[in-house]
């Protein structure tokens, strides 16, 4: 999911995070996170949650369903 990957990258850059304090916030490492996104696995729904309810923004949002907020 290239949608997906390029949301997480805008979210993280936008609030000035490092991959770390993401995956930290999340409980994932640092490499699962990484690999989201770089788009070479897409995240089990839990995470996904869990990063949605991180940034604040939809399910929809952030696998590219919608473009609101």
């Amino acid at each position: 999911m290239e949608i997906l990957a390029k949301n997480l990258l805008e979210l993280r850059k936008a609030k000035k995070l490092s991959r770390q304090a993401v995956a930290d916030a999340v409980r994932i490492s640092a490499k699962s996170y990484e690999r989201y996104e770089n788009a070479e696995r897409e995240p089990v729904a839990s995470v996904l949650l869990a990063l949605a309810d991180f940034y604040g923004v939809s399910l929809d949002y952030l696998v590219g369903r919608t473009e609101q907020r």
